[in-house]
C-alpha cells in the first residue's frame, strides 16, 4: 500500500514537472496545458470537475493556474499530492529565474524569435482547450448566451475584479434558469481533506496577513519585510500573474531595493520561461538577497495561494455536489468558457498573431495538437523553431 502511494506521488511529480518545463504562455495557456494533460490524456478528473475547480480558482486571489494544479494534485494524491504537483510545476522556472538574477541580469531577450514562437504555441494550446470545454459546458442556448456575456464583460471592462463579478452574476443567472433541472454530468470530484484542516489553513492565511506587517514594524528585519511584501502581494491579487507584476514593482523599485532596468530584465526573463508568472518573485528575491532571497520570496508569494486553495477545497467539494446549487455551477462553468475566450483574444492573440505567417504557424500547431494528436512537448519545440525561422524571414 505504501509503495503504491509512493509511486502515485512520484507520478504526480513527474507529470507536473513535465508541465513545469513545457507550459509557456501565462496562466490561461497553463489551463490549456492542464486540460490536455490531466483531463484529455490521463483522465485524472472529468470535464465537469475540471471546470468546477477552475471556477473556484477564479474566485480566489492568487495564481489561478497554480491553484488548479494544486487542486488536481490533492484530488489525485491528497495533501502530499498537492505539494508535489506544486513543486513540479513551479521549481523549473524558479531555478531558471534565480540563475537569471545571479548570472544574466540585463540580458535583452524580450524580442527573441523563439519567444514569439512560444506565444504562438500558447494560441494553439488555448484554442484547443476552449473548444473542448465549450462543447461540454455550453451545450444549450442559455449557457452559450452566458458565455457570450461573460466574454463581453471581461473583454470590455478589464479590471482586477471583473472576473469575480461576472462569475457571481453568471451563478445567479444559472441558478434562476436551471434550479429545477438536474445536471446529467456528475462530477467525480472528492478532495481527501478534512474541514478542520481547511479551517486551520484559512486561519493561517488571515493570521499571517494581519501579523506580518506588525512583525515587520517590530523587528525591522529585511527578511521579515521581504516576506511581508511578497506574502501581501500574493494574497491580494485577483486576475493572475500579469496583475502581480506591477504590484511587485511598487513594492521594490521606488524604495531603491531594485533598479528599474533590473526589474524589466527580470520581466523579460519571466515571460520567456515556462511555469507560473508568480515565480518572478524568485528573480526579485535573488537580486535583493541572493539565492536564499529567491527561495524565501517564492515561498512567501505562493503560500497564500496554497493556504486558500487547501482551505476552500473541502467546502467546494460538498457545494459542487449539492443539488440546490448545481444550476448556479452550470452558469458559472459557462461563464468560465467566456472568460477564457476573452483572455484568448487579449493578451494571448493580440500579443502573438502579428502577421499572416504567425497565423499560419498557429494553424499548423493547432492541427498537430487537435487532429494529429501529437504530445504538447512536440508542439512547444515546433513552435520555438518556427518562431525563430519567422524572425529570420523578418
Amino acid at each position: 500500500m505504501k509503495q503504491k502511494k509512493h509511486s502515485l506521488l512520484f507520478e504526480i511529480l513527474i507529470v507536473s514537472t513535465k508541465l513545469g518545463l513545457t507550459s509557456f504562455g501565462g496562466p490561461i495557456a497553463h489551463l490549456g496545458y492542464f486540460h490536455e494533460e490531466y483531463v484529455r490524456k490521463r483522465k485524472w478528473l472529468d470535464e465537469q470537475a475540471y471546470a468546477n475547480l477552475v471556477a473556484l480558482c477564479q474566485f480566489l486571489p492568487g495564481p489561478a493556474s497554480s491553484q488548479v494544479g494544486i487542486g488536481i494534485g490533492v484530488l489525485r494524491g491528497g495533501l502530499l499530492g498537492g505539494i508535489f504537483a506544486f513543486l513540479g510545476f513551479t521549481i523549473p522556472s524558479v531555478i531558471v529565474l534565480i540563475l537569471f538574477a545571479l548570472l544574466l541580469q540585463g540580458m535583452d531577450i524580450g524580442d527573441a524569435g523563439w519567444i514569439h514562437g512560444l506565444k504562438i504555441v500558447a494560441v494553439a494550446i488555448v484554442a484547443h482547450a476552449i473548444l473542448g470545454m465549450a462543447q461540454k459546458l455550453t451545450p444549450d442556448l442559455p449557457r452559450k448566451s452566458i458565455a457570450l456575456f461573460a466574454l463581453l464583460g471581461t473583454l470590455l471592462w478589464q479590471t482586477a475584479y471583473i472576473q469575480v463579478i461576472v462569475i457571481v452574476l453568471a451563478g445567479v443567472v444559472g441558478f434562476v434558469i436551471y434550479k429545477d433541472q438536474k445536471d446529467s454530468l456528475q462530477s467525480a470530484m472528492h478532495f481527501p481533506l478534512s474541514r478542520r484542516f481547511a479551517f486551520v489553513c484559512l486561519g493561517l492565511f488571515f493570521g499571517l496577513l494581519i501579523a506580518l506587517p506588525i512583525l515587520r514594524d517590530i523587528t525591522t528585519s529585511n527578511w521579515v519585510a521581504m516576506f511581508d511584501s511578497f506574502y501581501r502581494s500574493g494574497s491580494l491579487v485577483f486576475g493572475g500573474g500579469h496583475v502581480v507584476l506591477p504590484l511587485l514593482e511598487r513594492e521594490f523599485v521606488p524604495n531603491g531595493l531594485l533598479a528599474k532596468e533590473a526589474f524589466l530584465a527580470g520581466y523579460g526573463a519571466t515571460q520567456a520561461v515556462p511555469g507560473p508568472l508568480f515565480t518572478f518573485a524568485a528573480y526579485i528575491g535573488a537580486v535583493v538577497n541572493g539565492w536564499s532571497g529567491g527561495i524565501l520570496a517564492t515561498i512567501a508569494i505562493f503560500l497564500p495561494a496554497f493556504l486558500l486553495v487547501l482551505g476552500t477545497l473541502p467546502f467546494w467539494d460538498s457545494l459542487s455536489r449539492n443539488p440546490k446549487i448545481k444550476g448556479a455551477l452550470m452558469g458559472v462553468n459557462a461563464a468560465v468558457v467566456g472568460i477564457l475566450i476573452a483572455a484568448f483574444y487579449d493578451p494571448i492573440w493580440t500579443s502573438s498573431i502579428l502577421a499572416p505567417i504567425d497565423f499560419a504557424l498557429a494553424a499548423i500547431l493547432f492541427c498537430m495538437l487537435a487532429y494529429w494528436k501529437l504530445p504538447p512537448w512536440v508542439i512547444v519545440i515546433t513552435g520555438t523553431i518556427g518562431g525563430y525561422l519567422i524572425s529570420l524571414l523578418g
